[in-house]
Protein backbone atom coordinates (compact mmCIF):
# COMPACT_ATOMS: atom_id res chain seq x y z
CA UNK A 1 0.00 0.00 0.00
CA UNK A 2 3.02 2.12 0.45
CA UNK A 3 4.33 2.04 -2.71
CA UNK A 4 1.02 2.59 -4.41
CA UNK A 5 0.94 5.97 -2.16
CA UNK A 6 4.15 6.22 -3.59
CA UNK A 7 3.23 5.97 -6.97
CA UNK A 8 -0.21 7.97 -6.53
CA UNK A 9 1.94 11.09 -5.59
CA UNK A 10 4.50 10.67 -8.31
CA UNK A 11 1.90 11.31 -10.76
CA UNK A 12 0.71 13.91 -8.85
CA UNK A 13 4.19 15.77 -9.04
CA UNK A 14 4.94 14.53 -12.45
CA UNK A 15 2.78 16.92 -14.04
CA UNK A 16 2.59 19.69 -11.45
CA UNK A 17 0.93 22.49 -13.61
CA UNK A 18 -1.75 20.65 -13.73
CA UNK A 19 -2.08 18.87 -10.43
CA UNK A 20 -2.11 22.41 -9.48
CA UNK A 21 -5.35 23.71 -11.71
CA UNK A 22 -7.10 20.48 -10.36
CA UNK A 23 -6.39 21.89 -6.68
CA UNK A 24 -7.24 24.95 -7.51
CA UNK A 25 -10.34 23.80 -9.17
CA UNK A 26 -11.55 21.48 -5.58
CA UNK A 27 -10.21 24.32 -3.40
CA UNK A 28 -12.90 26.99 -5.20
CA UNK A 29 -15.47 24.26 -4.96
CA UNK A 30 -14.29 24.20 -1.26
CA UNK A 31 -14.58 28.43 -0.87
CA UNK A 32 -17.84 27.98 -2.50
CA UNK A 33 -19.49 26.08 -0.04
CA UNK A 34 -17.77 27.39 2.99
CA UNK A 35 -19.00 31.17 1.99
CA UNK A 36 -22.75 29.79 0.89
CA UNK A 37 -22.67 28.00 4.31
CA UNK A 38 -21.88 31.03 6.00
CA UNK A 39 -23.94 33.65 4.02
CA UNK A 40 -26.77 31.13 4.41
CA UNK A 41 -26.20 30.72 8.51
CA UNK A 42 -25.63 34.28 9.35
CA UNK A 43 -28.46 35.25 6.90
CA UNK A 44 -30.73 32.96 9.02
CA UNK A 45 -29.36 34.26 12.92
CA UNK A 46 -29.67 37.55 11.33
CA UNK A 47 -33.09 37.51 10.57
CA UNK A 48 -34.04 35.58 13.74
CA UNK A 49 -32.04 38.37 15.93
CA UNK A 50 -34.19 41.04 14.37
CA UNK A 51 -37.09 39.65 14.36
CA UNK A 52 -37.37 37.03 17.78
CA UNK A 53 -34.06 38.59 19.45
CA UNK A 54 -35.57 41.27 21.17
CA UNK A 55 -39.14 39.30 21.89
CA UNK A 56 -39.58 37.06 24.28
CA UNK A 57 -38.55 33.45 23.64
CA UNK A 58 -40.99 31.80 26.29
CA UNK A 59 -43.86 33.68 27.75
CA UNK A 60 -46.50 32.74 30.50
CA UNK A 61 -49.75 34.11 29.98
CA UNK A 62 -52.46 34.93 32.59
CA UNK A 63 -55.80 33.19 31.71
CA UNK A 64 -59.03 34.77 32.79
CA UNK A 65 -61.03 32.42 34.70
CA UNK A 66 -63.63 30.39 32.80
CA UNK A 67 -67.22 32.46 33.54
CA UNK A 68 -69.42 31.53 36.12
CA UNK A 69 -72.49 29.55 35.28
CA UNK A 70 -75.65 29.00 36.88
CA UNK A 71 -77.13 25.66 36.23
CA UNK A 72 -80.69 24.36 36.93
CA UNK A 73 -81.04 20.71 38.43
CA UNK A 74 -82.37 19.84 35.19
CA UNK A 75 -79.63 20.95 33.43
CA UNK A 76 -80.89 24.15 31.56
CA UNK A 77 -78.63 27.11 31.79
CA UNK A 78 -79.83 29.59 33.87
CA UNK A 79 -77.74 32.60 33.68
CA UNK A 80 -73.73 33.31 32.83
CA UNK A 81 -71.47 35.81 34.51
CA UNK A 82 -69.79 37.19 31.21
CA UNK A 83 -66.22 38.62 31.63
CA UNK A 84 -65.68 42.28 33.08
CA UNK A 85 -63.83 44.42 30.48
CA UNK A 86 -62.29 46.08 33.03
CA UNK A 87 -61.21 42.93 34.91
CA UNK A 88 -57.87 41.88 34.36
CA UNK A 89 -56.20 38.02 34.69
CA UNK A 90 -53.50 37.52 36.78
CA UNK A 91 -50.77 35.19 38.05
CA UNK A 92 -50.71 35.91 41.50
CA UNK A 93 -48.36 33.39 42.52
CA UNK A 94 -45.59 34.80 40.12
CA UNK A 95 -43.54 35.64 43.22
CA UNK A 96 -42.56 31.96 43.93
CA UNK A 97 -42.81 31.05 40.67
CA UNK A 98 -39.78 32.86 39.05
CA UNK A 99 -36.92 31.84 41.17
CA UNK A 100 -37.99 28.54 39.93
CA UNK A 101 -37.75 29.63 36.16
CA UNK A 102 -34.33 31.25 36.77
CA UNK A 103 -33.21 27.92 37.04
CA UNK A 104 -34.16 26.16 34.36
CA UNK A 105 -31.07 25.59 32.17
CA UNK A 106 -30.32 28.17 29.55
CA UNK A 107 -32.28 31.23 31.04
CA UNK A 108 -30.79 34.02 31.21
CA UNK A 109 -33.79 36.27 31.86
CA UNK A 110 -37.08 36.34 33.23
CA UNK A 111 -39.34 39.92 33.55
CA UNK A 112 -42.57 39.66 35.45
CA UNK A 113 -45.10 42.09 34.25
CA UNK A 114 -47.97 43.76 33.77
CA UNK A 115 -49.67 44.87 30.54
CA UNK A 116 -52.60 46.34 29.48
CA UNK A 117 -54.60 49.19 26.87
CA UNK A 118 -54.57 52.61 27.88
CA UNK A 119 -55.04 56.49 26.83
CA UNK A 120 -52.27 58.52 26.42
CA UNK A 121 -53.39 62.49 26.73
CA UNK A 122 -51.74 65.50 26.75
CA UNK A 123 -54.14 68.54 26.16
CA UNK A 124 -56.87 67.77 23.35
CA UNK A 125 -54.23 65.13 21.78
CA UNK A 126 -54.91 61.56 22.74
CA UNK A 127 -53.61 58.40 21.43
CA UNK A 128 -54.54 54.46 22.46
CA UNK A 129 -51.32 52.65 23.48
CA UNK A 130 -50.31 49.47 24.94
CA UNK A 131 -49.25 49.27 28.44
CA UNK A 132 -46.15 47.22 30.05
CA UNK A 133 -44.88 47.67 33.59
CA UNK A 134 -41.84 46.44 34.07
CA UNK A 135 -39.61 45.90 37.35
CA UNK A 136 -37.16 48.17 37.95
CA UNK A 137 -33.66 46.79 37.31
CA UNK A 138 -35.57 44.79 34.58
CA UNK A 139 -36.34 46.85 31.87
CA UNK A 140 -33.76 45.48 29.23
CA UNK A 141 -34.31 42.25 30.16
CA UNK A 142 -36.41 41.14 27.04
CA UNK A 143 -36.73 44.18 24.94
CA UNK A 144 -33.16 45.95 24.93
CA UNK A 145 -34.43 49.23 25.67
CA UNK A 146 -31.39 50.61 26.79
CA UNK A 147 -29.58 49.45 23.80
CA UNK A 148 -32.24 51.61 21.98
CA UNK A 149 -32.62 54.57 24.43
CA UNK A 150 -32.38 57.91 22.47
CA UNK A 151 -32.86 60.17 24.89
CA UNK A 152 -33.11 60.59 28.65
CA UNK A 153 -32.81 57.68 30.39
CA UNK A 154 -34.44 53.50 30.94
CA UNK A 155 -34.66 53.53 34.14
CA UNK A 156 -37.90 53.13 35.54
CA UNK A 157 -39.05 54.44 38.77
CA UNK A 158 -42.59 55.93 40.68
CA UNK A 159 -44.44 58.29 38.28
CA UNK A 160 -42.27 57.63 34.93
CA UNK A 161 -42.59 56.74 31.82
CA UNK A 162 -40.67 56.07 28.75
CA UNK A 163 -42.40 56.39 24.98
CA UNK A 164 -41.23 55.57 21.81
CA UNK A 165 -39.67 58.64 19.64
CA UNK A 166 -42.84 57.91 16.79
CA UNK A 167 -45.26 58.69 19.75
CA UNK A 168 -43.03 61.40 21.13
CA UNK A 169 -43.53 63.55 17.74
CA UNK A 170 -46.82 62.69 17.36
CA UNK A 171 -48.18 64.06 20.33
CA UNK A 172 -45.35 67.42 20.50
CA UNK A 173 -43.86 65.48 23.99
CA UNK A 174 -40.23 66.23 25.10
CA UNK A 175 -38.55 65.19 28.41
CA UNK A 176 -39.41 65.91 31.74
CA UNK A 177 -42.92 66.96 30.56
CA UNK A 178 -46.25 65.76 31.95
CA UNK A 179 -48.42 63.39 30.27
CA UNK A 180 -51.70 62.06 31.87
CA UNK A 181 -52.32 57.83 30.72
CA UNK A 182 -55.89 56.24 31.74
CA UNK A 183 -55.78 52.75 32.03
CA UNK A 184 -58.46 50.20 30.67
CA UNK A 185 -59.58 50.00 34.01
CA UNK A 186 -60.54 53.45 33.97
CA UNK A 187 -57.55 54.68 36.42
CA UNK A 188 -55.64 57.52 35.30
CA UNK A 189 -51.96 58.41 36.63
CA UNK A 190 -50.12 61.62 35.80
CA UNK A 191 -46.27 60.67 35.06
CA UNK A 192 -43.51 62.64 33.49
CA UNK A 193 -41.57 61.67 30.63
CA UNK A 194 -38.32 60.22 31.63
CA UNK A 195 -37.08 58.64 28.00
CA UNK A 196 -37.06 58.33 24.68
CA UNK A 197 -36.44 55.15 22.42
CA UNK A 198 -36.42 54.13 18.98
CA UNK A 199 -36.29 50.42 17.85
CA UNK A 200 -36.68 51.42 14.02
CA UNK A 201 -40.05 49.03 14.57
CA UNK A 202 -42.89 51.87 13.66
CA UNK A 203 -45.75 49.41 15.56
CA UNK A 204 -43.36 49.06 18.85
CA UNK A 205 -42.42 53.11 18.64
CA UNK A 206 -45.75 54.42 17.50
CA UNK A 207 -47.92 52.28 20.79
CA UNK A 208 -45.71 51.05 23.09
CA UNK A 209 -44.87 52.54 26.21
CA UNK A 210 -43.44 51.29 29.60
CA UNK A 211 -44.11 52.27 33.19
CA UNK A 212 -42.13 50.92 36.31
CA UNK A 213 -44.46 47.84 37.90
CA UNK A 214 -45.74 50.20 40.71
CA UNK A 215 -46.96 52.40 38.83
CA UNK A 216 -49.05 50.28 36.35
CA UNK A 217 -50.28 48.13 39.70
CA UNK A 218 -52.47 51.30 40.45
CA UNK A 219 -53.43 51.91 36.76
CA UNK A 220 -54.84 48.34 36.49
CA UNK A 221 -55.62 47.47 40.14
CA UNK A 222 -53.82 44.89 40.85
CA UNK A 223 -52.17 44.88 44.06
CA UNK A 224 -50.91 41.90 43.84
CA UNK A 225 -49.10 39.30 40.71
CA UNK A 226 -48.67 40.16 37.50
CA UNK A 227 -50.19 39.45 33.84
CA UNK A 228 -46.96 38.10 31.98
CA UNK A 229 -43.72 36.37 32.74
CA UNK A 230 -41.79 36.82 29.88
CA UNK A 231 -38.49 34.37 29.56
CA UNK A 232 -35.27 35.14 27.56
CA UNK A 233 -33.17 31.94 26.86
CA UNK A 234 -29.20 31.70 25.52
CA UNK A 235 -30.24 30.19 22.79
CA UNK A 236 -34.07 30.87 21.29
CA UNK A 237 -33.82 27.84 19.15
CA UNK A 238 -34.40 25.97 22.58
CA UNK A 239 -37.24 27.63 23.40
CA UNK A 240 -39.69 24.41 22.43
CA UNK A 241 -37.94 22.18 25.06
CA UNK A 242 -37.55 25.03 27.93
CA UNK A 243 -41.45 25.71 27.56
CA UNK A 244 -41.47 22.13 28.38
CA UNK A 245 -39.30 22.21 31.49
CA UNK A 246 -40.75 25.54 32.36
CA UNK A 247 -44.71 24.32 32.02
CA UNK A 248 -43.72 20.81 34.01
CA UNK A 249 -41.44 22.88 36.95
CA UNK A 250 -44.62 25.48 37.14
CA UNK A 251 -47.81 23.80 35.89
CA UNK A 252 -48.09 26.56 34.16
CA UNK A 253 -49.10 27.31 30.34
CA UNK A 254 -45.22 28.31 28.77
CA UNK A 255 -45.57 29.25 25.14
CA UNK A 256 -42.68 29.12 22.86
CA UNK A 257 -41.98 31.99 20.34
CA UNK A 258 -42.68 29.13 17.60
CA UNK A 259 -46.34 28.81 18.61
CA UNK A 260 -47.62 31.40 16.02
CA UNK A 261 -44.35 32.26 13.95
CA UNK A 262 -44.94 28.96 11.51
CA UNK A 263 -44.42 31.56 8.25
CA UNK A 264 -41.44 32.62 9.75
CA UNK A 265 -39.87 29.35 10.18
CA UNK A 266 -41.27 27.35 7.04
CA UNK A 267 -39.56 30.81 5.18
CA UNK A 268 -35.75 29.97 7.23
CA UNK A 269 -36.69 25.98 6.34
CA UNK A 270 -36.94 27.13 2.93
CA UNK A 271 -33.66 29.55 2.78
CA UNK A 272 -31.73 26.59 4.18
CA UNK A 273 -32.78 24.41 1.49
CA UNK A 274 -31.27 26.75 -0.88
CA UNK A 275 -28.03 27.02 0.59
CA UNK A 276 -28.11 22.36 0.21
CA UNK A 277 -29.18 22.95 -3.48
CA UNK A 278 -25.72 25.72 -4.31
CA UNK A 279 -23.60 23.96 -2.22
CA UNK A 280 -24.42 20.49 -3.59
CA UNK A 281 -24.22 22.32 -6.93
CA UNK A 282 -20.34 23.39 -5.59
CA UNK A 283 -19.69 19.51 -4.10
CA UNK A 284 -20.94 18.15 -8.32
CA UNK A 285 -18.44 20.41 -9.66
CA UNK A 286 -15.49 19.02 -7.70
CA UNK A 287 -16.60 15.49 -8.56
CA UNK A 288 -16.34 16.50 -12.04
CA UNK A 289 -13.71 18.34 -12.32
CA UNK A 290 -11.67 15.56 -10.45
CA UNK A 291 -13.07 12.12 -12.29
CA UNK A 292 -12.43 14.63 -15.97
CA UNK A 293 -9.15 15.06 -14.73
CA UNK A 294 -8.13 11.49 -13.76
CA UNK A 295 -10.21 10.39 -16.78
CA UNK A 296 -7.31 12.04 -18.98
CA UNK A 297 -4.62 11.10 -16.81
CA UNK A 298 -5.38 7.00 -17.34
CA UNK A 299 -5.35 8.16 -20.71
CA UNK A 300 -2.43 9.27 -20.75
CA UNK A 301 -0.73 6.57 -18.59
CA UNK A 302 -2.02 3.66 -20.24
CA UNK A 303 1.39 2.22 -21.12
CA UNK A 304 2.99 2.42 -17.31
CA UNK A 305 -0.22 1.06 -16.57
CA UNK A 306 0.35 -1.99 -18.74
CA UNK A 307 4.04 -2.36 -17.34
CA UNK A 308 2.81 -2.47 -14.08
CA UNK A 309 0.07 -5.01 -14.86
CA UNK A 310 2.40 -7.00 -16.63
CA UNK A 311 5.19 -7.03 -13.92
CA UNK A 312 2.45 -9.01 -11.44
CA UNK A 313 0.59 -5.51 -10.24
CA UNK A 314 -3.38 -6.88 -10.02
CA UNK A 315 -6.51 -4.93 -10.48
CA UNK A 316 -6.97 -4.13 -7.02
CA UNK A 317 -3.67 -2.47 -7.13
CA UNK A 318 -4.05 -0.17 -9.79
CA UNK A 319 -7.62 0.80 -8.41
CA UNK A 320 -5.68 1.61 -5.09
CA UNK A 321 -3.66 4.01 -7.17
CA UNK A 322 -5.99 6.33 -8.80
CA UNK A 323 -8.45 6.08 -5.87
CA UNK A 324 -5.31 7.69 -3.73
CA UNK A 325 -4.55 9.71 -5.94
CA UNK A 326 -8.44 11.57 -5.78
CA UNK A 327 -8.40 11.03 -2.29
CA UNK A 328 -5.01 13.56 -2.04
CA UNK A 329 -6.46 15.81 -4.92
CA UNK A 330 -9.42 16.33 -2.61
CA UNK A 331 -7.60 16.77 0.81
CA UNK A 332 -5.57 19.59 -0.97
CA UNK A 333 -8.03 21.05 -2.64
CA UNK A 334 -10.23 20.85 0.36
CA UNK A 335 -7.47 22.34 3.13
CA UNK A 336 -7.06 25.33 0.51
CA UNK A 337 -10.30 25.92 0.17
CA UNK A 338 -11.19 26.01 3.70
CA UNK A 339 -7.83 27.65 4.49
CA UNK A 340 -9.02 30.58 1.89
CA UNK A 341 -12.90 30.36 3.09
CA UNK A 342 -11.84 31.14 6.56
CA UNK A 343 -9.50 34.20 5.47
CA UNK A 344 -12.19 35.73 3.46
CA UNK A 345 -14.50 35.64 6.33
CA UNK A 346 -12.63 37.31 8.47
CA UNK A 347 -12.72 40.82 7.74
CA UNK A 348 -16.64 40.15 8.60
CA UNK A 349 -18.06 41.33 11.82
CA UNK A 350 -18.95 38.37 14.58
CA UNK A 351 -22.65 37.54 14.78
CA UNK A 352 -23.39 39.76 17.60
CA UNK A 353 -22.22 42.65 15.45
CA UNK A 354 -24.34 42.22 12.17
CA UNK A 355 -25.27 45.63 10.82
CA UNK A 356 -28.00 46.70 8.21
CA UNK A 357 -26.73 46.79 5.07
CA UNK A 358 -24.22 44.77 5.27
CA UNK A 359 -23.41 40.90 4.56
CA UNK A 360 -24.37 38.63 7.47
CA UNK A 361 -21.84 36.43 7.17
CA UNK A 362 -21.20 33.78 10.26
CA UNK A 363 -17.51 32.29 10.30
CA UNK A 364 -18.70 30.00 13.08
CA UNK A 365 -21.09 28.70 10.43
CA UNK A 366 -18.45 27.99 7.79
CA UNK A 367 -19.06 23.92 7.95
CA UNK A 368 -15.16 23.88 7.26
CA UNK A 369 -14.17 20.42 8.62
CA UNK A 370 -17.67 19.01 6.73
CA UNK A 371 -16.48 20.70 3.67
CA UNK A 372 -12.85 19.14 3.44
CA UNK A 373 -14.66 15.59 4.83
CA UNK A 374 -17.14 15.96 1.34
CA UNK A 375 -14.27 16.79 -0.64
CA UNK A 376 -12.67 14.10 0.44
CA UNK A 377 -15.48 11.56 -0.47
CA UNK A 378 -16.04 13.14 -3.25
CA UNK A 379 -12.93 13.04 -4.90
CA UNK A 380 -12.75 9.42 -4.39
CA UNK A 381 -16.13 8.65 -5.71
CA UNK A 382 -14.72 10.67 -9.19
CA UNK A 383 -12.17 8.38 -9.03
CA UNK A 384 -13.33 5.39 -8.84
CA UNK A 385 -14.75 5.75 -12.48
CA UNK A 386 -11.11 6.29 -13.77
CA UNK A 387 -9.57 3.53 -11.46
CA UNK A 388 -11.93 0.86 -12.89
CA UNK A 389 -10.91 2.24 -16.55
CA UNK A 390 -7.08 1.80 -15.60
CA UNK A 391 -7.59 -1.42 -13.73
CA UNK A 392 -9.29 -3.08 -16.88
CA UNK A 393 -6.55 -2.18 -19.47
CA UNK A 394 -4.78 -4.99 -21.46
CA UNK A 395 -0.98 -5.37 -20.37
CA UNK A 396 0.14 -6.54 -23.82
CA UNK A 397 -2.39 -4.11 -25.82
CA UNK A 398 -1.43 -0.94 -23.44
CA UNK A 399 2.59 -1.78 -23.27
CA UNK A 400 2.35 -2.01 -27.35
CA UNK A 401 0.58 1.95 -27.80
Amino acid sequence: MLYALKIAARYLTASKAQTALLVLGVAVGVFIFIFMSALIGGLAEFILSRTVGDLSHVTIEAEDPDPAILIHPGGQVLAVIERGRARTASLSEAATFIPLIETVPGVIAVSPQITGAGFLARGAQVAQVSVTGLEPGRESDILDLDGYMTQGSVRLGSGLIVLGEALAEDMSLRLGQTVRLQSSTGVSAVLTLSGLYDTGNGLIDGSSIYVSLSTARTLFALPQGVTRIEIKLRDLNDADAAALRIAALTGLDAEPWTEGAEQLLEALDAQAQTGVFLKSFALITIVIGVASALLLSTYRRRPEIGIMRAMGAGRGFVVFVFVTQGALVGLMGGVTGAALGYLALLPFPSREDFEVGTLPMDITQGSYGLAITLTVIGAILASILPARSAARVDPVTAIGQ
